[in-house]
């Protein structure tokens, strides 16, 4: 990472928008999908060591606002993210990010950053890590229900990590399905767009729902579910939000990031307290069995954690060593003297009055 002037010492290094396409895109999408989804597995396999709580949510009816902080006792990190389905309406994004990264020992940021997109890329990397331990072996086609601003990077993270080949894309709104394959159309993926959900899931081996509606929905019905899938539910992330009838669970071995969390947000909200799940990071460190059949149904039933966001943050901080990816934000005082913060106030007041006049 390249140094601030001495003058700044305390600025903070902060990526952009514009620069998280500009260093995604050097370094390559597919590159940086993989990369990501070995960086979450190396932090779930030290699992333990990290601080685990339920994110923070403020719900309202329009949507949720939250905070999502974790830490490894060296570095702390969270993320501010939102969920407004209604904002389409409004032409606003339904889901907006950014993040922190901090050291534990100074208690200083270390980095920022702007994670609507790198929420998408690390979401789509961990899909592709679940669904590369729990799918069938070699699974090639994708049945991608909802088709929204994470469709894209959802197929791509399959096909570079998963090996996909084809992917059937359905959506509600006729014109998302329509802008999802216009988008996928230079990957070399078979891209197959549905007119219902029944007629996406034909033949896949991998079903991942990614809808954005804040209720309790039925994307999918027990009888639409045969035996020897695996299934990303990524949508329900939020109380009073899922997307899978409740058969579905009781059939399937399912897998989650962080119980307290899921049992709150995901699909099991809408089952008993004891209902039994498995939790991904045991799996990876080899404590549980992942797959066990050809006909077995997996099921993970993700909402995003905030270990997840601390990887992506990690690993956007190490890809930044050595690039101009990057700009420095005076967000931190900093006077010569520690004691004196009103001594620094007035110094830079003076300095601003005296160039006001000139």
């Amino acid at each position: 990472m390249t140094n601030p002037p001495p003058s700044a010492r305390a600025c903070i290094p902060f990526v952009s928008v514009e620069n998280m396409v500009r260093l995604t895109a050097a370094i390559g999408l597919p590159r940086v999908l993989t990369e990501l989804a070995a960086y979450i597995e190396a932090d779930f396999l030290r699992w333990e060591s990290f601080e685990k709580t339920p994110r923070l949510a403020s719900h309202s009816p329009e949507g949720v606002i939250e905070l999502m902080p974790t830490s490894d006792h060296v570095n702390y990190a969270f993320k501010y993210v939102n969920g407004h389905p209604s904002n389409l309406k409004r032409s606003l994004q339904t889901v907006v990010a950014f993040g922190v990264f901090s050291d534990v020992r100074t208690g200083y940021p270390l980095l920022m950053a702007e994670m609507t997109l790198l929420t998408a890329m690390r979401t789509a990397a961990t899909s592709a890590l679940v669904a590369r331990r729990l799918a069938p072996a070699k699974s090639r086609v994708l049945a991608l229900i909802g088709n929204g601003a994470q469709s894209e990077f959802q197929t791509i993270a399959m096909q570079t990590i998963c090996g996909i080949e084809e992917v059937r894309l359905y959506d509600i709104d006729p014109s998302a399905t329509r802008k999802a394959a216009r988008n996928l159309a230079g990957t070399g993926l078979k891209i197959i767009s549905c007119a219902t959900a029944e007629d996406a899931i034909l033949g896949a081996q991998i079903i991942t729902t990614c809808t954005a509606d804040k209720q309790n929905a039925t994307i999918l019905t027990d009888n639409m579910i045969g035996a020897g899938v695996h299934i990303n539910a990524i949508g329900g992330d939020c109380p009073g939000k899922t997307e899978l009838h409740s058969d579905i669970l009781k059939r399937s071995d399912v897998f989650v990031e962080f119980p307290p969390q899921a049992r709150i947000e995901g699909e099991i909200q809408q089952m008993p307290a004891d209902f039994p799940v498995t939790e991904f990071w045991e799996v990876l460190a080899g404590r549980k069995p992942g797959r066990k059949s050809e006909s077995q149904i997996t099921l993970f039933d993700s909402v995003g954690f905030a270990i997840e966001d601390f990887s992506a943050l990690r690993y956007l901080r190490d890809k930044l060593e050595g690039t101009d990816f990057l700009q420095y934000l005076d967000i931190l005082a900093d006077p010569d003297d520690t004691r004196d913060l009103y001594g620094m106030w007035t110094r830079i007041a003076a300095a601003t009055a005296e160039r006001a006049v000139r």
